[in-house]
């Protein structure tokens, strides 16, 4: 087959859509013309007297029969193009536009204009080839290469067009290098899409039922136009071929961009720019690319930033994240992830949000099995430090954050919050549990806040969950103390010489539960020992398990009252609605892409499109909003079977209301102490004060503790929330 061949110049500017393709009694304009209002919108031909301007200014059409224009159309404003077939063109006066200091006037210079619509006061001004496009009012079109759209257009949608093989699909390999996780993406995908996807491969009517609806979301017929949406501004740019943008986007300096949907609005503006190259993706509202970023295979949620030269391929990157300057492969990224160095590396994974890669952070050492097919599985808050290395497949709670180490061999690590070590000089691995809410209070409080406020999405689709205590990792809190009670146990054992693998797990957990509510200097003294947690062989031990003990009880404590406080105070109710919440805890809880739900409503949610209650993706979509707007009472209700189970009572007594409320607010109290405490701890920090010449100059640069507004900001909820519970004691009397 020849690389070039030689075609009749008809051929320019006509036959986008093949005649075999096209329904009886329609032309092959019939979808632009759907596209963009139809065929008698507002055009005329041109007069006899505006050709002769045109010629005169060095233009030239195949047929000027088929340039039609507006009333409005003053023809001294285009100068030296060539058009070739049916080209329709809006508004066109004597005007300038300006974009950040660009100025540029109105009407078409030195372009090629193939087959298009440009919209009213447009500005296209050496554009050497721009070919089956929809230009939008006021648009800017300056110093571009090739723009161009295919009959067969797919604009980043993972669907195949009309007499087109199979093969032709674009898929996205998330969270395993192999392909066994494959989803098709399409405009609108968000978190909780592509995990439902990826995550329940074993059910088979499922995944073909998702191909289906996602297939039937598009028209497969071929012939559609790419479009510009009003007020974009594309300039010095090389190569867009099928690309779909939409409003008052910014792209400056691109080098290739191809099959995508970029999303945009005048509220969310997406701006991408120089140096960029993207190949079959779609981009979510307000989102910005630049500096050489490369991404292939990908879907960028609201919100998010791809930059200074970071690679994206086969990926999901959720809302609200942010990735620079390093390397991201075969991933599914829930929102509020961070990822900003060079020398970071994250494949074959699941992270579920609200994560930070490190410095030299190198999560994909994938290789370790006879084919590249392990990946990894990070709860929420998974941090790891500068310069750490996991093995897949590996697993860990939500909050993990892991000491700078190589980690040797495969982790599954179960206890939330807790601090991973890799202690080479011992040869043993160490977990310290819940050492964020031991050690580092300002950061745990913080988090919520943060994420919250980096929110800055106009129409939230994917529902985020923000709170570090919530159904999920309370959950995981639950499960945590179980295993330091089995495990306390049989290091007790083991002092006595008893191994302790006569004893249920039920035994063990009582006799550990009576020790971690002992004496600490007890359990101090023991050498707590886990299991199955690292696939080497060697020893896993637990550090200062009788304070994470009592601090995950806590934990518990604090999300329970604090729930259930909100509950009473915006209801107005008595405590005679504590009725409603009778039953046992739902203990299965499930983190759909940042929302988190309950297994049942997932369940559900997979059974509902196998028996297709839900054929499409806004019907999914309008699903997960429904249990949105339903998460806030089965929270609450949550809320009060922990509360409830830590008592052990099924109806709480007044008495049992006051001693709980009374240790809310000594926990809320310490919480305000310690995000205090951990924050002062840097100022203090003598090495810190030594890049300054005195303490007033290190005051006057960075400020000091009590300068910090976050600390401020707690300090006024936790007296806010004594006043909501003493208001609520008072009520409890009365």
């Amino acid at each position: 087959m020849d690389n070039v061949t030689i075609l009749p110049a008809v051929n320019i500017g006509h036959g986008f859509i093949p005649a075999a393709c096209l329904p009886p009694g329609e032309d092959e304009y019939y979808l632009r013309n759907r596209q963009n209002g139809g065929p008698d919108r507002r055009w005329r031909r041109l007069r006899a007297d505006e050709v002769e301007v045109l010629v005169k200014n060095d233009n030239s059409s195949s047929n000027w029969d088929e340039i039609l224009v507006t009333d409005q159309f003053d023809p001294g404003q285009i100068q030296n193009n060539e058009f070739f077939g049916l080209v329709r063109i809006g508004t066109v006066q004597k005007a300038v536009l300006e974009h950040h200091d660009l100025k540029l006037p109105i009407g078409i210079t030195n372009s090629r204009i193939i087959s298009s619509d440009i919209g009213n006061n447009v500005a296209i001004h050496n554009v050497s080839y721009l070919s089956h496009y929809i230009i939008g009012d006021r648009c800017i079109l300056f110093n571009i290469n090739e723009m161009h759209t295919t009959n067969h257009a797919k604009f980043g949608n993972g669907i195949v067009k009309q007499g087109e093989p199979e093969d032709v699909r674009i898929w996205l390999d998330l969270m395993n290098e192999s392909g066994f996780r494959r989803v098709a993406p399409f405009n609108g995908m968000i978190s909780a899409d592509a995990y439902l996807w990826a995550k329940y491969r074993d059910d088979a009517v499922l995944q073909k039922r998702l191909l289906e609806i996602t297939q039937q979301q598009f028209d497969d017929r071929l012939g559609y136009y790419g479009q510009i949406g009003e007020q974009c501004v594309i300039k010095n740019s090389r190569i867009l071929k099928d690309v779909q943008i939409g409003a008052c986007c910014y792209i400056k300096g691109s080098n290739k961009l191809k099959n995508l949907t970029i999303n945009s609005s005048a509220e969310e503006p997406t701006q991408i720019g120089e140096g960029v190259e993207l190949v079959n993706g779609l981009i979510g509202f307000g989102c910005h690319i630049f500096y050489g970023c490369k991404a292939v295979r990908f879907v960028l949620d609201d919100n998010s930033s791809l930059k200074y030269g970071a690679r994206l391929i086969n990926s999901f990157l959720g809302a609200n994240s942010t990735v620079s300057c390093c390397e991201v492969l075969n991933s599914l990224i829930f929102p509020a992830h961070e990822q900003h160095h060079n020398n970071s590396f994250l494949i074959a994974a699941v992270v579920k949000g609200q994560s930070n890669m490190a410095a030299g952070a190198t999560i994909g050492s994938n290789h370790n099995s006879r084919a590249n097919d392990n990946e990894l599985e990070a709860g929420r808050g998974f941090w790891p430090g500068l310069c750490t290395s996991v093995k897949h497949p590996s697993r860990f709670a939500s909050f993990t954050l892991l000491a700078k180490a190589d980690y040797p061999s495969e982790l599954d690590i179960p206890l939330p919050f807790a601090l991973v070590n890799n202690n080479g000089a011992k040869n043993q691995l160490e977990i310290i549990p819940a050492f964020w809410w031991l050690y580092n209070m300002y950061a745990f409080v913080r988090n919520a806040a943060k994420f919250g406020s980096r929110d800055k999405r106009i129409h939230k689709v994917q529902k985020i969950e923000f709170d570090s205590l919530a159904p999920d990792t309370v959950e995981e809190i639950f499960s945590a103390r179980q295993l330091l009670e089995k495990w306390t146990a049989q290091a007790a054992l083991r002092g006595k010489a008893e191994s302790g693998t006569e004893s249920t797990d039920e035994e063990l957990q009582a006799l550990g539960r009576r020790l971690l509510e002992g004496a600490k200097e007890e359990v101090d003294a023991l050498e707590i020992i886990a299991t199955d947690i690292e696939k080497l062989q060697r020893k896993t031990v637990i550090l200062k398990a009788y304070a994470g003990y009592h601090a995950y009880g806590d934990m518990l404590h604090y999300y329970a009252v604090r729930n259930v406080l909100h509950y009473f105070s915006t209801t107005g109710e008595s405590l005679d609605a504590q009725k409603r919440f009778r039953g046992e805890r739902e203990r299965n809880w499930v983190n759909m892409g940042g929302q988190i739900m309950s297994q049942k409503a997932v369940d559900r949610l997979r059974s509902d499109i196998a028996e297709q209650k839900l054929n499409s993706w806004d019907e999914i979509h309008r699903y997960y909003d429904a249990h949105w707007d339903k998460y806030s009472l089965e929270k609450q209700r949550h809320a009060f079977r922990t509360l409830a189970d830590l008592l052990g009572a099924k109806k709480i007594s007044e008495s049992q209301w006051r001693a709980a409320l009374e240790k809310a607010v000594r926990i809320q109290e310490d919480v305000c102490d310690q995000v205090f405490a951990s924050r002062k701890k840097d100022y203090d920090n003598p090495f810190r004060q030594r890049t300054f010449r005195d303490r007033s100059e290190m005051n006057a640069t960075i400020g000091t503790v009590n300068d910090n507004s976050f600390i401020k900001q707690v300090q006024r909820e936790t007296a806010e929330f004594k006043r909501l519970v003493e208001s609520f004691i008072d009520k409890i009397k009365s």
